[in-house]
């Protein structure tokens, strides 16, 4: 069965925002076509996925690879990889983090374009938490 990823209005982040350090492949939309296996991402947050133990760090750099890497082992377990994520939610609590996390959200989203959402929150289920980020994988069948 064939299968596509669409990606409408691609962009990257250093053209958008240029008052900003990022450099973030993103697009305005994406098209999934027949369908395949899609996956939906509980908000990861930086804690272990085997002992949900938090990472002992409050830089929100290492908390968002902490994020991320958890977003591509679950990707990786439902038998994808990082090219089917197709969306993610950014949640911080600090904008002034904002760069911080999206630069290192970059880094596994090189090449992807997925769609982004990005809110700052008061807060999240932990205090010691910086960012949380939820995805959805679209995996061919």
């Amino acid at each position: 069965m064939a299968y596509t990823h669409t990606r409408i209005r691609r962009f990257n982040t250093k053209e958008t925002y240029p008052e900003q350090n990022l450099d973030n492949d993103l697009c305005q939309a994406v098209v999934v076509e027949p369908g395949g296996r899609t996956v939906y991402l509980r908000g990861q947050c930086p804690q272990n996925l085997d002992d949900a133990k938090n990472i002992d760090s409050h830089d929100p750099v290492e908390q968002t690879h902490r994020v991320m890497k958890n977003i591509q082992q679950l990707i990786e377990e439902a038998g994808g990889d990082m090219s089917h994520l197709v969306k993610v939610v950014v949640y911080i609590t600090d904008i002034r983090h904002r760069e911080a996390v999206y630069r290192t959200m970059g880094e596994y989203i090189k090449g992807v374009y997925p769609v982004s959402t990005g809110l700052v929150v008061q807060a999240l289920a932990r205090p010691e938490w910086l960012v949380e980020i939820d995805g959805t994988a679209v995996i061919p069948a």
